[in-house]
């Protein structure tokens, strides 16, 4: 059955040559490609041989829309089951490649809550801001098919490597009352068990970002919650004794259970403040993976979650963001 695209409109103004966007709270300046202006906006390493046991995997990218247009950052290179850093320094060849993946009219799939919704156009590139690592930012026009008329965050792969993926049946979740309790539970046992201080106002004041969602192959929703004492989910420094608190939970025989938590101690490792993005099946094996983007004293990075045989585990962190 032929699915439709809905494109939603949005008026913008402002001079031809750049965009502005604010993506979560963070602006990304985009310029015009190579060729549009006297400065390009990706410097293009010189081409070398590629290493011939190295075969180049899918690009994923993370981002906000609005209205008709989305903004999207590189997150990493789908290597195997898992995420590697994007471009790698070790391989020069990288950069040009991207350049080419992102290049004005070059197509993407989107995908929200695991699901394909539509698909990313190309228009304009250029450095991510307060992104650690020197990430770029591509942006573009978004068609997302009606039932996800309202998905503001979402993945992207590129059309050739994701254009034989089935549209399946979209659907929101709404954290449920239930749930909201658990995160509250799950947060009250982890804190002492970390050996972190007691939030001043509890447990509840500290809850600062949940979010319900469908793994494929679940039965019932999971959720995801983060806590902060003494910070907030933003890039910015963070109080001496801060820390952050991200957990996950899934309901198993009517009641839910910790399946993955993560403590952060700013005093200790630097800020941190994981909060979940969205999931997505992005190496295709059948399983999804989540991903997390993390807010640290100066800039904001992205992590990864996946599913192997001790339980979730984080199998990605940019190498710029720890510390």
């Amino acid at each position: 059955m032929r699915k439709h695209l809905l494109a939603i409109a949005l008026i913008l103004t402002g001079a031809p040559g750049c965009d502005n966007v604010g993506w979560g709270g963070i602006d990304v300046e985009l310029a015009p490609p190579p060729g549009a202006s006297e400065s390009p906006a990706v410097e293009v390493a010189p081409s070398t041989t590629d290493d011939p046991t190295r075969v180049p995997g899918p690009v994923l990218l993370a981002g906000i829309r609005a209205g008709e247009r989305g903004t999207f950052v590189v997150v990493g290179e789908v290597s195997g089951s898992g995420l590697r850093t994007y471009p790698d320094p070790a391989f020069p060849q990288d950069t040009e490649r991207l350049q080419r993946l992102t290049a004005p009219g070059s197509d993407w799939v989107l995908f929200s809550e695991g699901v394909r919704v539509g698909r990313l156009t190309t228009e304009l590139v250029g450095p991510a801001r307060d992104f650690c690592g020197g990430r770029l930012a591509v942006s573009g026009l978004v068609e997302l098919v009606p039932s996800a008329a309202g998905v503001e965050r979402l993945l992207a792969l590129p059309a050739a490597a994701a254009g034989a993926r089935p549209h399946e049946a979209y659907r929101e979740l709404a954290h449920t009352y239930e749930q909201r309790v658990a995160t509250l539970a799950i947060a009250g046992d982890a804190i002492p068990r970390y050996g972190a201080a007691w939030p001043d106002l509890g447990t509840l004041d500290a809850r600062d970002h949940v979010q319900s969602f469908q793994l494929r192959g679940a039965s019932r929703p999971s959720v995801a919650a983060t806590f902060v004492s003494g910070d907030k989910a933003s890039v910015g420094p963070a109080g001496s004794d801060a820390w952050a608190l991200f957990i996950v939970g899934e309901e198993v025989d009517g009641a839910h259970r910790e399946m993955y938590s993560w403590y952060r101690s700013a005093a200790q490792e630097g800020k941190g403040v994981p909060r979940y993005f969205d999931h997505l099946d992005w190496d295709g094996d059948g399983t999804d993976e989540i991903l997390l983007d993390v807010f640290g004293a100066s800039a904001r990075w992205f992590a990864a979650l996946a599913h192997g045989e001790d339980g979730w585990a984080r199998t990605f962190q940019d190498g710029c963001g720890p510390g």
